[in-house]
């Protein structure tokens, strides 16, 4: 079994629930972020929940000096790679910030593991890469293109990861592609913690639900869907954490690397994760019609049976979980604000 896990944005959204899952599983974690897009609060946060001091060094995948210090330093049997940026939006304001921290990022941090003998890998891609997939549900399959800066850095990154172990079979790579990450942990100790307005729906709607914004506009009520909203496969952050134990303990078994969807193979629309989360909170959340949005596809959801076969994954949270713990987590930062 891998014993100590080197996790590159550890403190962020994702990485945070998968430190939790790690631990929980028995693995060692040694965090690496920059805190860039992570409350430095959150490792004494991941200590309560886990019940475990956290390992945490500051610093940043492009410096590969400091990569290879972490390397020599500690005895690493594996990587997670969350390191990097997110946001479609600011992609399309920034390509060149994304291009350099998401690929950049990646070969850096890939050369330092090369040179350390390390070259067990599971990386965070995103259903980004399925462009506007014309069949559904998606599956592995489907054509990859990208409609986005984001997309494009993220779909380059695949790339870099197949030719490599193409040409190194000593490479063992997970790659994960997330459809849209939702809720926290059930704590509500950690969560997802947008600065500035909320790039993604449930943050938004968490917060109008909050009375932190007014109203949330919902872009497009014509797509041919049952009810016009965009349709769209929502997994629990928690559910997708453990989606990546069970990538690390597949490396670790087969000693072959993997491509998989991390999504519950059900779509929700736009209306029904409002109604969801009202209910969830018993709050009322308004929100208002706005005109589609370019690029944004009528329905998006994933067939996650290659996942189920070859990592044992199947999600267990439902919607009504994934907006009762994101109000838990919203009641508890609010209080934290407040105190």
């Amino acid at each position: 079994m891998t014993q100590r896990v080197l996790l590159t944005g550890g403190a962020g959204y994702i990485g945070s629930h998968t430190h939790v899952a790690l631990v929980n599983a028995g693995y060692e974690v040694l965090v690496l972020d920059n805190f860039s897009n992570s409350a430095r609060d959150v490792p004494s946060r991941l200590e309560t929940v886990t019940g475990q001091a956290v390992h945490v060094i500051e610093g940043d995948v492009l410096d590969r000096a400091l990569l290879d210090r972490v390397f020599a330093d500690h005895d690493i049997d594996a990587v997670i790679h969350f390191a990097a940026s997110k946001s479609v939006g600011e992609s399309m304001r920034k390509p060149l910030a994304y291009m350099q921290n998401n690929i950049v990022g990646l070969v850096t941090l890939m050369q330092a593991m090369d040179a350390a003998d390390v070259r067990r890998l599971v990386f965070s891609s995103s259903a980004t890469v399925y462009g506007s997939a014309a069949d559904l549900p998606i599956r592995e399959t489907e054509p990859l293109s990208y409609g986005n800066p984001y997309g494009h850095s993220k779909l380059v990154c695949e790339q870099i990861i197949e030719q490599t172990v193409a040409s190194d079979p000593r490479w063992a790579v997970g790659v994960l592609r997330y459809f849209n990450p939702v809720g926290a942990h059930p704590s509500g100790l950690i969560g997802e913690d947008p600065a500035g307005l909320p790039d993604n729906l449930m943050p938004y709607v968490a917060k109008v639900a909050a009375g932190q914004l007014p109203v949330l506009s919902v872009f497009g009520d014509d797509y041919p869907t049952p009810d016009g909203t965009g349709v769209r496969d929502y997994i629990h952050v928690f559910d997708l954490a453990q989606g990546h134990v069970q990538s690390l303990a597949a490396l670790e078994r087969d000693g072959t690397g993997h491509v998989v969807n991390l999504g519950t193979g059900r779509g929700y629309s736009v209306l029904d994760l409002i109604a969801t989360y009202a209910r969830a909170s018993n709050r009322d959340i308004p929100y208002k019609i706005a005109p589609r949005r370019d690029g944004d596809a009528a329905s998006s959801y994933a067939d996650p049976s290659l996942a189920k076969t070859v990592l044992g994954f199947e999600a267990q949270y439902d919607l009504f979980d994934m907006c009762r713990t994101s109000w838990v987590w919203m009641q508890n930062s609010a209080q934290k604000a407040e105190g």
